[in-house]
């Protein structure tokens, strides 16, 4: 029996490789968790940048916290099963009047894990319409399976790598992805995305969330993941504390370890060691 997702939202999932808009909380909710990421951001002196953008459920409580959020899960587990690990988190931020995009990508190319049964939830935590810089989707384009990528290393766009696919995506193949504070949109890992500038007076806020089923593998060095809902009984991935604190130190720690690992994974084949700032 289906949790939270329609049969028919499930199969779009598998036909289109997305399906959106899902609520998942209210946008007083998602309000909440803004204002506690911006209360971050304050102490931090800015932005969340760099290695702090990522795996950002090991670092703060609310953030572990939405990981494991009923509503998300639920709709989650309607695509990948009962068993679900949470591989990653990255926080993809546009300020107001803000030149940063995402070029055209699948999200699989450079992370090394055995399979394709991999998810991202992608919770709004602030209205996205389409003038925000909102996600467009290739519907289809995940059952092209792994196209050839290209690295730029652009300075305004978001990706590690800033990696592009190296073909061309057919004009007005692409859909919108506009969402509401407190929706999220759900992608297969071989999808090719992408999204334009914020031309708007507001921050557009993305929380992505990665999740996988535990029989995956990392296939390039030994990771860490989150056990979120369910059990894990392959034991591919060293499991990752809950923080305690907000940046307490064992959280700080476990943090760093966990991105100096991911990093490994994305930046092979590159002289770069660390994820940009």
């Amino acid at each position: 029996m289906a949790k939270r997702l329609s049969t028919e939202a499930v199969a779009q999932y598998r036909r289109d490789g997305f399906h959106f808009p899902v609520r998942v909380m209210s946008a007083e909710e998602a309000r909440s968790y803004r204002d506690r990421l911006e209360a971050a951001e304050r102490a931090a002196g800015g932005p969340l940048a760099g290695d702090r953008r990522q795996k950002v459920h090991l670092l703060y409580t609310w953030a572990n916290e939405l990981t494991r959020h009923p509503a998300i899960l639920d709709a989650v587990e309607d695509v990948i099963g009962p068993n679900i690990l949470c591989w990653g988190t990255t926080f993809f931020t546009k300020e107001a009047r803000s030149s940063s995009f995402v070029s055209w990508h699948q999200d699989a190319t450079y992370w090394g894990l055995s399979t394709d049964d991999v998810i991202t939830a992608w919770v709004a935590f602030a209205d996205a319409p389409v003038a925000s810089g909102a996600m467009k989707f290739w519907p289809g384009s995940h059952l092209k399976n792994q196209l050839e990528h290209r690295d730029t290393f652009d300075t305004d766009n978001l990706l590690t790598r800033g990696q592009e696919i190296a073909i061309e995506v057919p004009d007005g193949a692409g859909v919108d992805v506009a969402l509401r504070a407190g929706e999220m949109s759900l992608h297969h890992v071989l999808l090719a995305h992408g999204s334009g500038p914020n031309t708007t007076d507001d921050r557009r806020i993305g929380f992505a969330i990665r999740y996988i089923p535990p029989h995956v593998r990392q296939l390039k060095m030994r990771d860490s993941a989150t056990l979120v809902r369910g059990r894990d009984t392959y034991g591919n991935f060293d499991p990752e504390p809950v923080p305690r604190a907000d940046l307490d130190p064992a959280a700080i720690a476990a943090h760093r370890d966990a991105v100096e690992r991911s990093a490994k994974a994305l930046y092979s084949g590159t002289d770069r060691k660390q994820f940009r700032a």
